[in-house]
C-alpha cells in the first residue's frame, strides 16, 4: 500500500493505491496437492501460530486448520470434505489429499508473528489427465492480479520479469487491464491481469508490477512462483565418507530435475530392482567387497529413465609369518612371508625398533644383530593394516678375542674379554684384576680388568651363559719395575729374533738329516771302488750338502 498524490483541477488529494499479487500452483487430480505459506520462505523466529482457510464462492471464508507454534499436532477445525483430507507440513504448507477439482480455489496461510499478521494467497488449479499433457507443454495460467484504486487520472499498470517489462503477445503473454470510475468521487480504480506461460527458466525469476501516475510511481514488491515441469533428467549420488570400506552404510540418493520431483523410485540393486515409496533414498547396510559394483536408478512410471553409479568398497587384507615372539638360535635360518589381498595398489612398509627398513627383512643365517621388533604396515585407500613379530636371538657364548697391553703408565697389564651369547654372558678371569669395565651392546659382552704381573702367566678367561660357556687362554708376560720405561717395541722385537734364531736351526736339521740319507745309501759302492752308474747327480747333490754343513 502506498499514497499517491492526484491533481484534480487546481486541488491536490491524497488517494491510496493497493498493489497484491496472488501465488498460483498447479496440483494433479486424484494427487496430494502442496500449497505453499509465503511461497516456502522460512518461519519467523517469533511464529505465534499459522492458519489456512479457503475462500468460498460468496467471497467468505471457511477455517481449515491452525498450528500452534508450540505444538507438535495442528488442530483442524475443517468440518466439510476437508476434514479428513488436510494436514500441515514442517514447512508450514498445505497438504491436499485426493485433488479433485473442487480444490480449484483460493486458500489464505495467515501467519501471526510477534505483533504482525501476514496474509498469503495461494490460488490452486486441478489439472486432469489433459491438463497434465497441458503443463508438460507449459500451459498459459493466470499469474497475478495488480490494482491501483482511486486515482484520477487512471494509473497505468506494467508487469514486469527479473526488471524487464513484459509485453503481450497474445499467446505467451496476455495482460488484460481494466479500469473502473466510481461515480460517486470521480476516482478511478485500475486492474491489470496477468496471464503468462512459464518455462522451466523460470524457476525463481521475480515478477513485480508498476503502477505509473503522474504524480507517482510505485513498484510492488517482487514475487517468485511455483513452476511445475517434467523430469528430463535422473542422477544418482552415493552419499558416503570416501573411501568406502568393508561395514560402512552407504546411501544411494535418486535425485530428479523435475518439479515436483517424483515421489517413488526403482533401484536397481545388484541386478534385483527395488521399489522405494515416498522417498529418494536407498542405503546398502554393512557393505563388502563384494558390494562393489553398479547400481542404478529409475522412474516408477518411466524405467527407461535412469542414472547409474558405480559403488568400489575398498578392502585390505594382511597376513604374517610368524607373529608373536619368534625364538631363534644364532645361525639359524628364518623364513618370514607375508601375503596381501587389497582392492588396490597397496604400499608395504617395514620398520623395525621404530626405524624404517629399506626392504623386508631376510635371515638366512641369524646374528644377534638380527634381534629386535619387526612391524610389517600395508596401506591402501585410506586403510591401514599391521602385524608384527619379537625376534630373539640367543646362542652359547663364543670368546671372540683376548687382548693385552700395557696402561698409560707402563707398570700394569690391562686385558680384554670379548664374547658374543645370548642371555648376556657373565665374564670370570682366573686371575684378580682392578679397574673392571663391561659393556653388552648387540649381543657382545666386552670385559676389561687391569693386573700386575709379576712373572710369564697364562690367564684364563671365561664366558657363561644359561645354554654354555667357552673360554680362552692368554700368555701374559711380567711387568717389572724397571721396564717402567719401555714399551711394548722391545717384547715384539725379542720375538723376532727368536722367530729368526728357530728358522736357522731347523733348516740345519733337515740337511743333517739329508747327508745322513745318502751316506747309507751309498755305503756298499764305496767299500767295493766300484763306479755306480747314474750316480753324478746324487754325488753333486751330496757335495753341496757338504759344503753346506
Amino acid at each position: 500500500f502506498g499514497k499517491v498524490a492526484s491533481y484534480d483541477g487546481a486541488m491536490l488529494k491524497a488517494t491510496e493505491l493497493f498493489i497484491r499479487s496472488t501465488v498460483t500452483v498447479i496440483g494433479l487430480y486424484g494427487e496430494t496437492i502442496e500449497v505453499p505459506c509465503n511461497n516456502g520462505a522460512a518461519k519467523p523466529k517469533d511464529l505465534i501460530f499459522t492458519k489456512w482457510k479457503y475462500e468460498m464462492d460468496g467471497g467468505t471464508y471457511r477455517d481449515l486448520l491452525v498450528k500452534q507454534a508450540h505444538k507438535e499436532e495442528a488442530q483442524i477445525q475443517a468440518m466439510d470434505g476437508y476434514k479428513d483430507r488436510v494436514s500441515i507440513a514442517a514447512n508450514s504448507s498445505l497438504m491436499i489429499q485426493g485433488g479433485s477439482l473442487v480444490d480449484q480455489r483460493t486458500f489464505t496461510c495467515m501467519v501471526v508473528y510477534g505483533s504482525n499478521l501476514d496474509e498469503h494467497r495461494v490460488k490452486v488449479l486441478v489439472h486432469t489427465a489433459f491438463g497434465l499433457i497441458c503443463n508438460v507443454v507449459f500451459c498459459l495460467f493466470q499469474l497475478g492480479v495488480c490494482m491501483a484504486a482511486d486515482a484520477n487520472p487512471a494509473a497505468v499498470i506494467m508487469w514486469s520479469k527479473n526488471g524487464k517489462q513484459l509485453v503481450a503477445d497474445g499467446k505467451t503473454i496476455i495482460i488484460t487491464p481494466s479500469v473502473k470510475m466510481d461515480p460517486s468521487t470521480g476516482l478511478s480504480s485500475t486492474t491489470s491481469v496477468l496471464q503468462y506461460t512459464a518455462v522451466k527458466s523460470d524457476v525463481g525469476a521475480k515478477f513485480t508490477c508498476t503502477a505509473e501516475h503522474s504524480l507517482e510511481t510505485q513498484v510492488s514488491s517482487p514475487e517468485t512462483f511455483i513452476i511445475h515441469y517434467p523430469t528430463e533428467k535422473l542422477s544418482l549420488q552415493v552419499l558416503a565418507k570416501a573411501p568406502i570400506r568393508e561395514g560402512d552404510n552407504v546411501t544411494l540418493k535418486c535425485m530428479a530435475d523435475g518439479n515436483p520431483p517424483p515421489t517413488s523410485f526403482y533401484f536397481s540393486i545388484k541386478g534385483q530392482k527395488v521399489t522405494v515409496k515416498d522417498s529418494d533414498t536407498f542405503t546398502l547396510t554393512a557393505v563388502t567387497r563384494n558390494s562393489t559394483g553398479d547400481y542404478k536408478c529409475s522412474l516408477v512410471d518411466d524405467d527407461k529413465m535412469e542414472a547409474s553409479e558405480k559403488v568400489v568398497v575398498s578392502y585390505l587384507d594382511l597376513s604374517l609369518s610368524p607373529t608373536g615372539k619368534v625364538l631363534k638360535m644364532v645361525r639359524d635360518t628364518l623364513l618370514v612371508k607375508m601375503e596381501q589381498d587389497a582392492s588396490g595398489d597397496a604400499k608395504v612398509s617395514w620398520t623395525k625398533d621404530n626405524r624404517k627398513l629399506d626392504e623386508a627383512p631376510r635371515f638366512e643365517n641369524v646374528t644377534y644383530a638380527d634381534a629386535g621388533f619387526y612391524v610389517c604396515e600395508v596401506s591402501v585407500a585410506g586403510i591401514k593394516r599391521s602385524q608384527s613379530f619379537q625376534l630373539v636371538v640367543e646362542g652359547t657364548p663364543v670368546i671372540k678375542k683376548m687382548t693385552e697391553h700395557r696402561s698409560e703408565d707402563g707398570r700394569h697389564k690391562v686385558l680384554t674379554c670379548e664374547a658374543e651369547g645370548v642371555p648376556r654372558p657373565s665374564v670370570q678371569w682366573s686371575v684378580n684384576g682392578t679397574n673392571e669395565e663391561n659393556s653388552y651392546v648387540n649381543g657382545k659382552a666386552t670385559h676389561k680388568i687391569t693386573v700386575v704381573p709379576t712373572g710369564n702367566l697364562t690367564i684364563t678367561c671365561i664366558a657363561t651363559n644359561k645354554l654354555g660357556n667357552h673360554f680362552m687362554a692368554l700368555n701374559v708376560s711380567s711387568c717389572e719395575c724397571t721396564c717402567g720405561a719401555q714399551d711394548d717395541s722391545s717384547d715384539q722385537a725379542l720375538l723376532i729374533v727368536v722367530i729368526v734364531v728357530g728358522l736357522i736351526i731347523a733348516a740345519a736339521v733337515v740337511g743333517l738329516a739329508y747327508w745322513l740319507y745318502i751316506m747309507k745309501s751309498r755305503q756298499g759302492t764305496w767299500k767295493t771302488g766300484e763306479k755306480e752308474a747314474g750316480t753324478s747327480e746324487e754325488s753333486k747333490k751330496l757335495e753341496e750338502c757338504k759344503a753346506t754343513v
